[in-house]
């Protein structure tokens, strides 16, 4: 996501924060340029103009021509402006507490991804807030909608509410919140039609069921892959319809990022969710601060340790320090380190977090076939052999390459990796700065 956007961002921030001082020239080049890259990455012309003016008026100030640090000065007002463009704060979800029934209202075009995202939101909701959730089936018009929701619920482990036989949208979405009340469900979301385009009968569709079932959140789900487009769609929503906020869908593959930075300008609404993924956990929160710093190559540190908190827990994180600090780190630790790395997502994911990765290392310069082979490897030894790699011998290592079906000069070369991985993770955890900065982020 915003790869080109962030890689440019990246390159104009390192020119001007190397220079001790900086001229007015200075600035209204490096502003021409923010110009050119954010006009390539498709966002709308008017939100441009008015981020540049904006931008060059605070910049050609004394605060920063005339500062110690003129281009930290500059690096920060850029990045206030991106945040206030991306949304500013941010906002979540405006639910009702447990004790009442809270309703979500999805909508947007055929083929937007709207009913995996309103699965995915459920799995979100359901782990991560601890919410009993409700899928609603009421698009009754793309043949197969309810067959893929009901596919999707049973993933995800949500109950999926259906009429069948059932032609009226409004009373499955009326019945369904009817039935969720007096089961104690405290959340509903309502998964409603589509069309290849927009038209009256499909507002008028959601408008009557908006006006059934008094939703708390009525979401539009955009593919972020259609740019401009998906703004202009959201904001002719929000002029027929009304909606809360957006999602936009397939965001890890949009590589430019247009339609998340026009469209609080544009709509008025906030961006609150992006799918990153395929898969049902791949939805995240849309935090402007945090997209803002990736985009100027800062990295996200919060998210990563997010991610990491979400794989392993404060029990099994305390656990592994011990091992690391009393040297007793073992092959199965490696390779339980191993599998989470594929649970925090791909390579470049991971790199677009860390500070000063994106575009210095990338995803060509980590083998990650190599990964695959070292745990097959680790797999085809005992459990004796995991937790006392030394006693691997020549006959074992043998053994062990024809079970994983490797080579003997494999395995002496992970054996070899794992032994200096040991050792450099004895020496970070001796290292009081370094435990110092992680626990204030884990704080």
């Amino acid at each position: 996501m915003f790869d080109s956007l962030s890689t440019k961002f990246g390159s104009i921030m390192k020119t001007l924060s190397g220079k001790g001082k900086i001229t007015e020239k200075n600035i209204r080049d490096a502003v021409e340029e923010i110009k050119i890259s954010l006009l390539d990455a498709d966002v709308n012309l008017r939100v441009v103009r008015r981020f540049i003016n904006s931008t060059l008026e605070e910049a050609l100030g004394e605060k920063v021509l005339l500062s110690v640090d003129p281009g930290q000065q500059f690096t920060k007002i850029v990045y206030d402006k991106m945040v206030a463009l991306l949304g500013g704060d941010g906002q979540g979800l405006n639910l009702k507490g447990k004790d009442a029934t809270s309703i979500i209202l999805m909508m947007g075009l055929q083929g937007s991804g709207k009913t995996t995202t309103a699965s995915k939101l459920a799995l979100k909701l359901t782990r991560e807030q601890g919410r009993k959730v409700m899928l609603v089936a009421a698009d009754l018009v793309r043949p197969a909608a309810i067959t893929q929701l009901q596919v999707l619920g049973e993933k995800v482990g949500v109950r999926v509410f259906t009429i069948p036989g059932e032609k009226n949208p409004v009373r499955v979405a009326r019945e369904a919140v009817a039935t969720a009340r007096h089961e104690l469900y405290d959340t509903v979301i309502i998964d409603t039609s589509g069309r290849m385009h927009l038209d009256e009968s499909l507002m008028k569709e959601i408008r009557d069921i908006a006006d059934a079932v008094h939703p708390d959140e009525t979401l539009f789900v955009a593919d972020a892959m259609t740019g401009q487009n998906a703004v202009a769609i959201a904001q002719e929503f929000e002029e027929k319809v009304g909606i809360s906020g957006v999602i936009l869908s397939k965001f890890d593959s949009d590589t430019r990022g247009g339609a998340a930075l026009s469209l609080k300008s544009v709509v008025g609404k906030p961006l609150k969710f992006i799918g990153t993924g395929e898969k049902p956990e791949d939805l995240e929160v849309f935090h402007p601060d945090r997209i803002a710093q990736r985009i100027l190559g800062m990295g996200d540190v919060v998210s990563l340790v997010e991610k990491a908190q979400q794989i392993y827990d404060e029990e099994e994180a305390e656990k592994l320090a011990r091992k690391m600090q009393k040297n007793t780190f073992d092959l199965q630790d490696y390779l339980d380190q191993l599998e989470g790395m594929n649970k925090m997502g791909s390579i470049d994911k991971i790199l677009e977090m860390i500070p000063g990765a994106k575009g210095n290392i990338s995803e060509d310069d980590i083998d990650m076939k190599e990964f695959e082979i070292q745990k097959a490897i680790i797999k085809s030894m005992t459990k004796f052999e995991r937790s006392n790699y030394r006693v691997i011998g020549p006959s074992r290592r043998k053994r062990i390459a024809k079970g994983s079906g490797t080579s003997v000069a494999d395995v002496n070369r992970l054996l070899k990796t794992f032994e200096k991985q040991k050792n450099m993770l004895r020496k970070l955890m001796t290292n009081k700065k370094l435990q110092a900065q992680l626990s204030r982020y884990f704080s």
